[in-house]
């Protein structure tokens, strides 16, 4: 097996651009996640973001997540869970407009430290956009431009704690899935493992880096590239041992941005190969995409072309 791809983002200033730029188009197309070092966020930002998250935790969630276990009768469980996640979390809305302040329990510090790193990852997430773009042959700022939608991008953090679970082969951290969305800016535990890819019909682990940034591309992103890049079925392992933390953002498209196939990809295909990708609202995917989260993505495409003829071709981007 290939040793998972690490893209060290400094090297795209150099000599080294060329290369590092095939290594990006080679985990795009063959992993569709990759690990970003020397990404300029700061470090000693992330160990902020790393301490005040597992502080919230033990202080406002972790008692409340052990009486959801108890609860739900999940301490003894002697058969196979598949109808629920092993995983305390909570969701913070950036974009288009902000849920910070209405988060219960947290102190104030915080959430301007959430605001400020969000910021940042934002901008990261336009800037690899943007690679991907240059590595396509799409024009500058087509993949923003294609879920910028009327009001701009939706772009939001799940803050996850994954506790030690006394059966962890007996229910997931977080059953396999493909991202619904765009592109997803994963700042996970460097201690505790326990995120994996589907590789090749093998389960692979996504290694903990510390100061990482773990990428993965998500449905919307494999339907404008009519497949040339694709989203990827992975998990979460509960472990019994160590609290995991996982912050992910979502880069997603507005709810009213139109998505198909980039029509320039479509020029490069031989004439023989049908489009086999939709055209549909984003809205109607995630409606879609809420009750069948934890299945194969193809059959979620098959119901979004039996749709398509009903879809326009949406607000014009601003930016």
């Amino acid at each position: 097996m290939a040793n998972f791809p690490v893209i060290n983002m400094e090297n795209l200033n150099g000599s080294e651009r060329g290369v590092t730029m095939e290594k990006i188009n080679d985990a795009c197309e063959n992993w569709g996640f990759f690990e970003l070092v020397n990404h300029g966020i700061p470090h000693d930002l992330l160990d902020k973001v790393e301490k005040m998250t597992k502080d919230h935790y033990k202080k406002c969630m972790e008692q409340r997540f052990k009486e959801m276990v108890a609860a739900k009768a999940l301490e003894g469980v002697k058969a196979e869970v598949t109808d629920m996640d092993w995983e305390s979390t909570f969701f913070l809305r950036h974009r288009p407009t902000s849920n910070i302040s209405e988060i219960p329990d947290l102190v104030d510090e915080y959430r301007e430290l959430m605001k400020d790193f969000a910021g940042k990852l934002e901008k990261l997430a336009e800037e690899l956009l943007d690679l991907l773009c240059e590595n396509l042959g799409l024009e500058k700022g087509y993949l923003k431009k294609a879920f910028y939608g009327s009001k701009g991008p939706n772009f939001g953090t799940k803050v996850s704690n994954y506790p030690p679970c006394p059966t962890p082969d007996l229910i997931k951290g977080l059953r396999a899935h493909t991202d619904a969305g765009g592109i997803i800016l994963l700042f996970q535990d460097d201690k505790v493992s326990g995120l994996q890819l589907l590789k090749d019909g093998e389960w692979i682990d996504v290694p903990p880096m510390r100061h990482s940034i773990v990428i993965n591309l998500g449905d919307q992103i494999e339907v404008i590239t009519n497949g040339k890049y694709k989203s990827v079925m992975h998990r979460v392992i509960a472990q019994t041992d160590g609290t995991r933390m996982s912050i992910a953002s979502f880069y997603n498209p507005g709810n009213d941005a139109v998505i198909y196939p980039a029509p320039t990809l479509l020029e490069k295909e031989p004439t023989e190969k049908e489009q086999s990708y939709p055209k549909f609202v984003f809205d109607d995917y995630m409606k879609l995409y809420a009750g069948l989260k934890f299945q194969a993505k193809e059959p979620r495409f098959e119901a979004m072309k039996a749709v398509e003829a009903n879809v326009g071709l949406g607000p014009v981007a601003t930016v």
